[in-house]
């Protein structure tokens, strides 16, 4: 009887044309990811010839995204975070709601879509790429400069303002879209308003508990469980329990608690920093953790479909626009604002 190959498929010509693309991007003074994305595009459903299993190369992806942001984590302690929440706190939220509204106002004015489907196009375009700017900080030297630590708390309070508006999406889009809400609201005595907040009581209650235990019960027991398997001797029991952990903790507080993969690796890393074998950890899943980053980026690839440039063009324009300019000028406007050097706003804004 064959056996699947679908993963065994993706991932050779997933790493096999990105390093191919990747080494030809590099030689040209390129960005080696730009060749990742070619990769990705080759292998895509939108091009001619072999098309990898989409499903599986997003999976591997969160993988990469997950060991990346426990990296960073690794870097960071909480006083690290809390240094710079003056900042990244205000800035995250005005940015995303500047970008929102840009979205908002695109697609409703120009497009002609309606309410609902312009918020959550809005909101789409809000959030930085995470594994986009932490490479960039890294390729930089900048990750554990005082710039990048903000650049890297503004994503978390991205990350954080993501959960609540992820659930809330649901039924403020619906709310917008019809006047079903009304019809039940006066059908049960319950009205929309009531259900959103106690959504987002809820909501909240399970980011504070995730936060909670992680700063509380984590620092203690993953520096323990680190020393106990140092113990051992055994260099391979090391590595898995870093990547278990990595991974693991990820899962179930996506499962558990509702944030994102990303997130939960991030408060991972950052709570066995603790320990005193945090540098040891960070280079053992190194290799791990950039192979699996390129996969974020041919999937990313995968996703690209080049007759959009042909269709829709000024619309694709606007979008970028959107992204490269708009939330640039918006960021360092507030970074300035705040009375922060202009680096910082370059930093934070590209």
């Amino acid at each position: 009887m064959p056996h699947e190959l679908g993963l065994i498929t993706t991932l050779a010509s997933g790493f096999g044309l990105a390093l191919i693309f990747g080494f030809i991007a590099a030689k040209m003074g390129l960005p080696a990811l730009v060749g990742y994305l070619l990769a990705g595009i080759l292998i895509g459903p939108s091009t001619p010839g072999f098309v990898a299993d989409g499903a599986i190369a997003a999976q591997l992806a969160e993988v990469g995204v997950m060991l990346l942001m426990f990296g960073v984590g690794l870097h960071f302690s909480l006083k690290d975070l809390l240094a710079v929440r003056r900042l990244a706190v205000p800035g995250a939220i005005v940015q995303m709601i500047v970008a929102t509204a840009l979205g908002m106002a695109m697609a409703k004015w120009w497009w002609g879509w309606n309410l609902a489907g312009s918020l959550v196009f809005g909101l789409a375009l809000s959030v930085a790429s995470t594994v986009v700017l932490l490479k960039a900080l890294e390729s930089r030297g900048l990750l554990e400069s005082v710039n990048g630590q903000i650049a890297v708390g503004w994503l978390v309070v991205e990350d954080l303002a993501m959960v609540l508006v992820l659930v809330l999406l649901p039924p403020i889009a619906d709310a917008l879209g019809s006047a079903k809400p009304a019809a039940v609201a006066a059908a049960t005595g319950v009205s929309a308003v009531q259900d959103w907040w106690v959504t987002l009581a809820l909501t909240l209650a399970r980011v504070a508990a995730f936060i909670a235990i992680m700063l509380v019960a984590g620092r203690r027991l993953f520096p323990w469980l680190l020393w106990q398997v140092t113990r051992t001797g055994s260099r391979e029991l090391f590595t898995l329990a870093v990547i278990a952990a990595a991974v693991g903790i990820a899962f179930g507080s996506a499962k558990l608690f509702g944030v994102s993969f990303a997130l939960g690796a991030f408060f991972a890393g950052m709570v066995m920093r603790e320990s005193q074998f945090s540098h040891r950890a960070a280079e053992e899943s190194l290799p791990l953790r950039d192979a699996f980053a390129v996969l974020f980026f041919v999937s990313v690839g995968m996703l690209f479909d080049p007759s959009v440039l042909m269709d829709k063009p000024l619309e694709v324009l606007g979008v970028v626009g959107v992204i490269v300019v708009g939330k640039s000028i918006a960021s360092a406007i507030l970074v300035l604002l705040l009375r922060y050097p202009l680096s910082t706003a370059m930093t934070v804004s590209a």
